[in-house]
């Protein structure tokens, strides 16, 4: 059953009205006070009217923490306009706002460093409140009720560095925040040039989306270009993501819309930002090593770590074991991740490997060339797993690809 306006059946319309009955406090409140707007937090809920009040009274308390009413006035800090990709360019066919989002040249460090997370938070609900106020100008204009929005992620570009911890827990918040403020906001999320990392890259935030919002989402494969038309016209669509909108000046990309982003420069950071936790802590012994075993089961999954050492620096390196079932000395395995030093007294040192075989790897703190002074190291590792639909569904685009090469060669 839809739950949508004109299509309610009469449990559906019964719980309507006892749950404007229920919010007759906030109601004024409210951004809107409509049917559409209401029902969204039922549909949201399941109709379930408790979890659907405490959902919406919940979001009323973050509108006023925001500053909601005033938020398309707040600016946010240079760091974050200038280097915060993405933004909204054009409608879709139906009339709704569409919101790009360009993952490659987002540099998540660079913004952690130089920015608070409170404040990169707000600048995503002022995106949200933006798209929201889009859609009910659209309405207007249109005379029938727009109330979602379509995006487009560009993933060109998507690499480990992007996996970095604080960053993937920070966009997780950010996710969500828009899935419980803005409930059934979500038209389609057509994911564009997704590399082959893109399935671990999802399985790390798909547990922040609703079941109703990964039914959203839709890689699509080297015909991308064509599909974006069948929902947008192609004068609603950068020249840049295959249509034949511009800025005035003729910018392909739509640069005045859309935020390409880029490398935040270091005069930006802000020192000691981001206080690490980590699981585990070792003292490696002068002229000695400590080994951490991880068994990997098949190709494609990501080791993942961050480090500290404390008073002076530290050797680091993976390899893969040659021999199962023994202790292996450096020398007898593969090097599959460069053994160096570094100065992770310091500053902290993260890193990640996309692990081509399956077996066990060995990440190894190297104190070896050190003869006087043990070395006290703090650390976190984590085998990233690919989301096995999403790593099936560019499995398969990738099968498409060959299938069309093989057709048009000579």
């Amino acid at each position: 059953m839809s739950g949508r306006v004109g299509d309610l059946s009469p449990r559906q319309a019964e719980a309507l009205a006892q749950f404007r009955e229920n919010l007759q406090d906030v109601l004024p409140s409210l951004p809107s006070q409509d049917d559409y707007f209401l029902l969204k937090w039922l549909r949201a809920r399941c109709f379930d009217l408790p979890k659907s009040e405490a959902m919406l009274r919940k979001h009323l308390e973050v509108r006023k923490h925001m500053d909601a009413d005033n938020i398309i006035a707040w600016e946010a800090p240079e760091v974050i306009r200038k280097y915060m990709s993405g933004g909204m360019c054009g409608y879709d066919r139906e009339g709704s706002p569409i919101w790009y989002d360009i993952i490659g040249p987002l540099d998540a460090k660079g913004l952690l460093f130089s920015a608070s997370k409170q404040d990169l938070l707000k600048n995503k609900f002022r995106d949200c409140e933006v798209l929201r106020r889009e859609c009910e100008q659209q309405s207007k204009k249109l005379g029938k009720k727009i109330e979602m929005v379509m995006m487009v992620y560009d993933c060109e570009g998507l690499g480990l560095k992007h996996l970095w911890k604080p960053a993937v827990d920070t966009y997780g918040e950010l996710l969500s925040m828009f899935e419980e403020n803005y409930p059934e906001s979500l038209k389609r999320l057509f994911i564009v040039k997704a590399p082959k990392i893109f399935p671990v890259a999802y399985n790390l935030v798909k547990h922040f989306l609703s079941e109703d919002t990964r039914k959203k989402v839709v890689v699509l494969g080297s015909n991308w270009k064509e599909v974006l038309q069948k929902y947008i016209d192609p004068d609603q669509i950068p020249v840049e993501y295959g249509g034949t909108l511009t800025d005035p000046d003729g910018d392909p990309k739509c640069s005045s819309k859309i935020n390409y982003g880029g490398d935040v420069p270091q005069h930006y950071y802000v020192r000691d930002q981001l206080a690490q936790q980590y699981e585990h802590t070792v003292v490696v012994n002068r002229g000695s090593s400590h080994q951490v075993e991880y068994e990997i089961l098949f190709p494609g999954c990501v080791l993942r770590w961050q480090f500290r050492s404390e008073g002076a620096d530290v050797g680091f390196g993976v390899y893969l074991k040659t021999k199962i079932g023994e202790r292996q000395r450096a020398g007898e395995m593969t090097e599959v991740y460069p053994n160096q030093r570094y100065n992770s007294h310091m500053v902290p040192e993260d890193g990640s490997l996309t692990c081509s075989t399956p077996g066990i790897y060995v990440l190894r703190f190297d104190n070896t060339y050190s003869y006087l002074h043990s070395k006290k190291v703090s650390y976190s590792v984590e085998v990233l797993l690919p989301d096995a639909a999403s790593a099936q569904q560019i499995q398969n685009l990738g099968d498409k690809l060959s299938e069309v090469a093989l057709n048009h060669s000579p």
